[in-house]
């Protein structure tokens, strides 16, 4: 069974900033919100449903007042690259390094504090204080486990290419991570090689879907075999349904540049340098009351040294690829370009 491929071009990323950009028109200031100038402005390239709530709890616990504007991390990305200095944004939180690196290789973040950015250990954060991570999450394969085994899963995506597979590989194109993913390809192993990967992945007929989440679910309901996704989604779903019922199992792929452990995190616009508010926001992500929600809401991996990760998982050490540095992964716009030069965008 077949779901349709998503009309994902790379002109609707482009055409969603210039709409954003045209909601916020009349906005020259860097720390201006639409709502009031005391208001905070955040960009947020995470789901509403998982950060929503943490959003909420800040304003609560610190009295500061929120204007969120939620949308993927590419659009975003898109849309700061348009709005340029001119932005209401206040604050970043991206749902992937590359975008973080993308925004601040355009000169259009502000560094983080070092007594606030060396919290984060180094692998995890920005190199230059330029973003800093709040929570880490590894690219893993979710497999239909009625119909194969962790030993007849593949442990690298390369595999993913064979004949075998085709028609039987789920995976959402648009998302930040597999992005980011494709990146991780090109710094790892060359142009060429991701390029080829690519191309030979989508004349696979693979199964093209909106989100990590919708890849999830085709899995689960055995419309695909294989769903290249985040860890987390499938903890998510298993903490709501019982690890019992779920069909979708897991494989976790350390050192294959389909297993990258990615990173959400947080920027300060440049615009807000030396905004209180901004920079209360960004300490909060990396508290240790945040860093718990995300493990206890979000099972995605704490940075902050001394919160446990969500049980079952393994550890970040064995999952971490020694030759990735994070902050190569901010060339978004080539690998956009690579995807929709291969029809998958």
């Amino acid at each position: 069974m077949r779901s349709p491929r998503t009309a994902f071009a790379l002109g609707a990323v482009i055409t969603v900033a210039l709409t954003l950009t045209a909601c916020a028109a009349g906005e020259t200031g860097g720390s201006t919100s639409t709502a009031d100038a005391d208001t905070l402005t955040i960009y947020a390239g995470r789901n509403e449903a998982l950060v929503g709530p943490l959003i909420e709890q800040f304003t609560e616990d610190t009295g500061i007042e929120v204007d969120v504007r939620y949308a993927t991390s590419p659009e975003l990305n898109a849309l700061l690259l348009e709005e340029g200095e001119r932005t209401p944004a206040e604050v970043f939180l991206s749902q992937d390094a590359g975008a973080l690196g993308s925004i601040a290789n355009a000169g259009l973040t502000s560094p983080i504090p070092a007594e606030l950015a060396d919290l984060i250990p180094a692998g995890f954060t920005s190199d230059d204080d330029n973003w800093i991570g709040v929570t880490g999450r590894a690219r893993v394969i979710a497999y239909d486990g009625e119909h194969l085994t962790s030993e007849t899963v593949p442990d690298n995506v390369d595999a993913l290419t064979a004949p075998e597979w085709k028609g039987r590989v789920a995976f959402a194109p648009g998302n930040a991570s597999f992005q980011s993913f494709i990146t991780a390809l090109r710094v790892l192993e060359g142009e060429e090689a991701a390029a080829a990967w690519v191309e030979a992945i989508a004349a696979n007929d693979p199964i093209l879907t909106d989100n990590n989440l919708a890849t999830l679910d085709l899995v689960n309901e055995g419309q695909a075999d294989i769903g290249l996704i985040n860890h987390y989604y499938w903890f998510e779903r298993a903490a709501e349904e019982g690890e019992e019922n779920m069909r979708a199992k897991l494989e976790f792929l350390p050192g294959d540049p389909g297993g990258i452990v990615n990173v959400s995190g947080a920027a300060i616009l440049k615009g807000a340098a030396d905004d209180a508010d901004a920079l209360e926001f960004v300490e909060y992500l990396v508290s240790e009351k945040a860093q718990q929600f995300f493990v206890d809401e979000t099972f995605e991996y704490p940075l902050l040294p001394g919160i446990a990760a969500p049980e079952g998982l393994p550890t970040l050490d064995s999952l971490v690829n020694p030759e990735l540095d994070l902050a190569d992964l901010e060339s978004l716009e080539q690998t956009q370009q690579l995807l929709a030069d291969a029809g998958l965008l």
